[in-house]
């Protein structure tokens, strides 16, 4: 979260490479998706800047992405996280724009969003922005590669930032795991370094050395940053010659300084970080093996994609599979294969195994069962049909792939640039277009006990290890795996019947596209009886084989007590659990499925293609409708739920903030604690009881949307109303019209300020929280823009003062929040540098600040935010997902204003400066009479005396604490619900 860099050297992510160099400009034809309109053009500028040029006449948001190609191996030694830091210091202001932070500025003022990541052989710099405003933008940008300040000030304080995200980091488990693996590496290889910087490293040892850190930055920047380096993409609406036009104007200034493509080549294990099986201690409970082998770069065969269809086998969990095998003895819990960390010179394959508790207990059986299924795919040839489905998988995915926003495509595709040829940016790697035996052999030849290096995780290490990783902290010890041992697992490993997928029943063979009629521009209700609702909305937008299908079971008694909640969280896991043998097929074919408790029930999702939807809808219901309780299945999923909620307390103290927050506000919440205490004494005959018991009144919800036709969506819909409702022996009963469910929230009280203290629930973590929540008004147009508009102007100086100036932490937020149509304000920060009540106290003093600010706004000022929020709202949906995730949330809310975004445009239309003023001084200033706060403070370690202090004084004048979070609810007014309002619920 925030809009400021964040390191995404996430464990598993590409570690990208350079490949050979691209051929040299000149019309090159890229492949593109069949259902693509968007022209296409490579440009290479005088000072050798490769660029994309992407315009898409009917986009709202323009968008650019640099990747440049040096990430944190180019660290020098002894000034780690040296390229992550300078990520962070090109953000802050230029010799064109010396202001501080006008470049973020601009881009919130302009409906954008901006951000970077740096990972191992890249850094990589993004932004979108409403279209109209890509070329101011685009100047900003530029000068982060052409003049960058980096002044003293700010580099001292921008430490403080790489500080504080390391913090967030020190007690995350992917973050520890994968340093662990870097760790137990070559040491003179750049893959064995600590990637993220933190103050440390920075100041205290660059010092400690004689070193001057803006300097070495400096240095870095100049000998490192170099065009013949870098790779653009630019999407806009303009003509592709006038997007060039752009570009070369722009960006000729970025400097080439020739530097050669750095290159790493070796590989990052020797023999000695092989053969070995390495036990560490996570912070959270449950218990993983990953088991990884070096193998050769699939990039350098990537259209024979032989680690795509290992994967693909290796990670299947249909009948006969590793997964399905490990399912049924009852050892794990999920199972993933691939490729994880690759550049061009080196690459790891990976299996990564979530073990149950059982599955802890026969850890050699798991990996002699694993070695077992990879010796059947070394020895049963490579069967051509199984390519052949993969590659008509991967085809019809990319050919009908949905559009994405453009900041997230700009920046998957300046990546590619780095690695693949010009032809292939787009493509890249995901579709296998040559089948070579050879190739996908070579790579089952490097999956060899000789190879392998296994990592075993689980807290029941504790106290059996004698190592330290020396960054993160984590325990651990190192031992020898001689492939002989290896073997006898093999050998030892119970005899079960492993053996190939069948052909996958779920690959779409119509692709058609359904006539519809007239244009729909709102869905409507097609269907309405005592058991269901039918809402639908045709696609007259994206015009692809795809539907959306929303069913929500609104079960009254799903929710009456803790017990109940936890029984309905435990009857859709298992419900998942039943499916995925038979339905794991179609989430391969490129049809998602979904079935997950929620706050009025259970609900079902499916979107993809919908040739074979119906097929897998109504294998869906059938599950339901013959749903029995497996004793073994239940208390797997029972075990995995407990593992959940031990883990609740290691969230970061931010997410504990939020949790505090809804708890407060939602009067149907249930604690956590109370759900857990509940699980520990279920078994699966209470859930055998209370199954019938809930569906015994049941009222369901549902929207089709996409490539589907009315009467289709009828017939679907009767078909689940007679399996479920009709059949001579069914569980569903209707809902009494007194039992439709609405849900409610707390009304705070004005001119009070409420707080929460409580302390970080891991003792072990030294970052604090606060939730600085301002609620404002219930669902209304006017006030829904006046608050939309304050949050956008207020955004980003929040986040300058906050977080830039004074360095409270890496995460500082400020945005609106909406409980069930309750509006507000929410600033949240995350910090080891102030405990939460002196937090509370920068955003009141931020506050006073802003009042200025926002009094001596221009009125072209105020005009140019207006306009920004209009083309926010009316920019078009860029796929079915998007557009239905807008309608079903009117429909759950109840509010039904499915021409909500057009409503506020009109609204913002006569929108007049006063009125934002007159809003923010009733609702929001310090000490506005109005003002109605909840401030909700998560203590970490460093501050327990603080949290003493809070809890033991009386409350200041005007505050009041809260000390029982469920009289505090049962006291409060609550606000009426639009669920089940006038003509809603009658039936």
């Amino acid at each position: 979260m925030g809009s400021r860099p964040r390191e995404t050297d996430a464990p598993g992510g590409p570690a990208n490479g350079a490949a050979p160099p691209p051929p040299a400009a000149g019309d090159v034809e890229i492949t593109k998706p069949r259902n693509d309109k968007r022209g296409y053009r490579r440009v290479v500028l005088p000072n050798a800047l490769e660029c994309l040029l992407i315009s898409d006449p009917d986009t709202d948001k323009a968008a650019a992405s640099m990747n440049v190609s040096v990430g944190y191996f180019c660290d020098p030694d002894g000034l780690e996280g040296l390229a992550h830091f300078l990520e962070h210091m090109l953000f802050y202001a230029s010799e064109k724009y010396p202001i501080e932070d006008s470049y973020s500025k601009y881009i919130a003022e302009h409906g954008g969003s901006t951000n970077a990541f740096t990972s191992s052989e890249h850094t990589n710099f993004f932004f979108d922005v409403n279209s109209d405003s890509l070329h101011d933008a685009l100047d900003r940008f530029a000068q982060f590669f052409i003049k960058p300040l980096m002044s003293p000030d700010a580099t001292l304080r921008e430490i403080k930032a790489v500080d504080s995200e390391n913090q967030k980091n020190l007690l995350s488990d992917p973050w520890r795991m994968s340093q662990l693996q870097k760790h137990l590496c070559a040491e003179n290889h750049p893959y064995h370094k600590f990637s993220t910087g933190n103050w440390n490293t920075l100041e205290v040892k660059a010092k400690e050395k004689g070193l001057d850190t803006r300097l070495e930055l400096i240095k870095f920047y100049d000998s490192h940053y170099s065009a013949n380096l870098m790779q653009l993409v630019v999407y806009g609406k303009d003509s592709l010659d006038n997007l060039q036009k752009l570009v070369e104007d722009k960006l000729c200034d970025i400097r080439d300084v020739g530097r050669k493509p750095f290159s790493f080549p070796g590989h990052p294990c020797t023999s000695e970080h092989l053969q070995i099986l390495v036990k560490a201690v996570p912070i959270k409970q449950g218990h993983t093996l990953r088991i990884l082998w070096p193998i050769t770069p699939n990039v350098r065969r990537y259209k024979e994609g032989p680690c795509k269809y290992i994967s693909h086998l290796i990670g299947h969990e249909g009948e006969g599979s590793l997964f399905y095998i490990l399912k049924k003895l009852g050892w794990a819990m999920s199972l993933e294969a691939g490729e994880g960390d690759w550049s061009y010179d080196f690459s790891f394959f990976s299996v990564v195994i979530e073990l149950t508790d059982e599955g802890q207990e026969h850890m050699e059986d798991t990996v002699g069962l694993l070695f077992r299924y990879i010796t059947l795919l070394q020895t049963s040839g490579t069967p051509k049909w199984i390519f052949d489905e993969l590659q008509a998988i991967c085809e019809t995915g990319f050919h009908y792939r949905d559009k994405s926003p453009p900041m997230n495509y700009v920046v998957n595709i300046s990546s590619n640039m780095q690695i693949f040829p010009p032809e292939d940016w787009l493509i890249a790697s995901s579709v296998p277009s040559k089948f070579s035996p050879d190739a996908i052999q070579t790579i089952l030849n490097e999956l060899t006990p000789e190879n392998v290096r296994i990592f075993w995780e689980s807290k029941k290490f504790e106290g059996q290890t004698n190592l330290t990783e020396p960054w993160y902290g984590t325990s651990y010890s190192v031992e020898a795996v001689h492939p002989s041992i290896i073997k006898k697992w093999l050998e030892i490993a119970p005899k079960e019947n492993l053996h190939l997928p069948k052909r996958n029943i779920f690959i779409p063979s119509d692709l058609s596209l359904k006539s519809v009629g007239e244009k729909v521009t709102f869905p409507s209700m097609l269907r309405k009886s005592p058991l269901s609702r039918l809402w639908y909305k045709p696609d007259t937008m994206f015009f692809t084989p795809k539907a959306y299908i929303r069913m929500d079971f609104h079960c009254p008694l799903s929710q009456s007590s803790p017990e109940s909640a936890v029984l309905t969280d435990l009857f859709t896991r298992l419900l998942m659990d039943y499916l995925n043998d038979c339905a794991y097929d179609a989430q391969v074919a490129g049809l998602y499925y979904d079935v997950r408790a929620n706050d009025t029930g259970f609900q079902i999702t499916m979107v993809g293609f919908n040739d074979k939807m119906r097929t897998l809808l109504e294998t869906v219901i059938g599950k339901i409708a013959e749903f029995e309780v497996k004793v073994d299945r239940f208390s797997l999923i029972k075990e995995s739920m407990t593992k959940k909620y031990e883990n609740f307390k290691f969230r970061q103290p931010y997410q504990q903030a939020l949790y505090y927050c809804s708890l407060i506000l939602d009067d149907q919440a249930w604690p956590w604690d109370e759900e857990f205490s509940a699980l520990s004494h279920l078994e699966a005959t209470d859930l055998g009881f209370f199954l019938p018991h809930m569906l015994s009144k049941t009222f369901i919800e549902c929207y089709f949307a996409g490539n589907i036709e009315p009467n289709e969506a009828k017939s679907v819909v009767q078909h689940v109303e007679d399996v479920l409702f009709n059949a001579p022996v069914s569980a569903c009963k209707p809902l009494s019209p007194s039992q439709h469910l609405a849900k409610r929230v707390v009304k705070l009280e004005k001119g009070l300020r409420f707080y929460y203290p409580a302390m970080c629930l891991n003792h072990q973590d030294e970052n604090s929280a606060l939730l600085h929540y301002i609620q404002t008004h219930q669902d209304n147009v006017k006030q829904n823009v006046l608050l939309q508009l304050l949050a956008l102007v207020g955004k980003q100086p929040a986040f300058h003062q906050l977080r830039s100036v004074e360095q409270l932490g890496y995460i500082v937020v400020l945005r609106q929040r909406n409980d069930s149509g309750v509006r507000g304000l929410e600033f949240i920060i995350q910090s080891t540098v102030k405990d939460p009540a002196n937090l509370d106290a920068r955003v009141e003093y931020f506050l006073k600040m802003f009042e200025s600010t926002l009094c001596q706004m221009s009125d072209a000022e105020f005009k140019s935010n207006v306009s920004a929020l209009i083309d926010m709202k009316l920019e078009k949906y860029k796929n079915i997902r998007e557009e239905s995730a807008f309608f079903w949330a009117e429909i759950a809310e109840g509010t039904l204003k499915f021409d909500r975004k057009e409503a506020e445009v009109a609204a913002l239309r006569d929108l007049k400066k006063e009125e934002l003023i007159d809003f923010f001084d009733d609702h929001v200033k310090f000490n506005a009479p109005q003002k109605k706060i909840l401030s909700v403070q998560v203590f970490g370690g460093l501050h327990t005396a603080e949290y003493q202090t809070i809890v033991q004084n009386a409350p200041p004048p005007q505050s009041c604490e809260i000390t029982d979070v469920y009289s505090f609810r049962r006291s409060r007014p609550l606000y009426g619900s639009f669920r089940g309002g006038v003509g809603q619920m009658k039936l």
